[in-house]
């Protein structure tokens, strides 16, 4: 009797990256959170865009899901990773030591990149997971070891973050005149709506 010879394991099929993810949102508070279970960090004052890396295919979508990826190919072209990543950020323009949106305006109306810098401060997908349902600091852990360990350096930063009293942070902030912070839920999923779960805390109130 011949010996039967063992097929070898179905080849798993590579995931398709979804398309354009409703980006979740802040919502507008007059005093930040404090304790455990928030996080803080910078309001950037700039364009909100999802990048979505797959491959050598890249696009930069906007907060309203235009992909914008010409007008960031720098950008994109600089978050150079093997695989799959959806991130979640802010392209800015730093002028005077701070975000400044009407310098950023001013560069992406002449086609100038040579100034714009990503912040990533979130991470939804990753070689084939969905990872919005993990917990807000679980997902920040990640993006920090793929930003250090494929070794990303300018124009792309990552998002630090401050821990336990917003206060202090915001304090911070309205000195050097920054736009204000935002505070995230450290257990929360990432959700495609406005959220309690992050806020939005302005320098200046109106």
């Amino acid at each position: 009797m011949a010996k039967r010879i063992k097929a070898p394991p179905a080849k798993r099929p590579e995931a398709v990256l979804p398309g354009f993810i409703s980006p979740q949102l802040a919502t507008l508070k007059t005093k930040p959170p404090s304790g455990a279970p928030w996080i803080h960090e910078i309001k950037y004052d700039g364009y909100r865009v999802q990048l979505h890396i797959d491959g050598d295919t890249r696009k930069a979508f906007t907060r309203n899901g235009h992909n914008w990826v010409e007008r960031f190919s720098a950008i994109a072209g600089a978050f150079n990773i093997p695989g799959q990543a959806i991130v979640d950020g802010e392209v800015v323009v730093i002028h005077e030591e701070r975000t400044n949106f009407s310098e950023l305006q001013a560069d992406l109306g002449r086609g100038d990149q040579d100034r714009l810098i990503y912040f990533a401060f979130d991470l939804l997908w990753l070689d084939g997971q969905d990872l919005r349902k993990m917990s807000q600091l679980a997902r920040k852990g990640l993006l920090k070891e793929l930003i250090d360990g494929n070794n990303l350096k300018e124009p792309i930063f990552y998002s630090e973050h401050h821990e336990g009293d917003g206060q202090e942070l915001f304090e911070a902030a309205s000195r050097l005149n920054y736009e204000g912070i935002v505070s995230k839920r450290v257990d929360a999923p990432y959700r495609s709506d406005r959220v309690e779960a992050w806020h939005k805390i302005k320098t200046v109130q109106r």
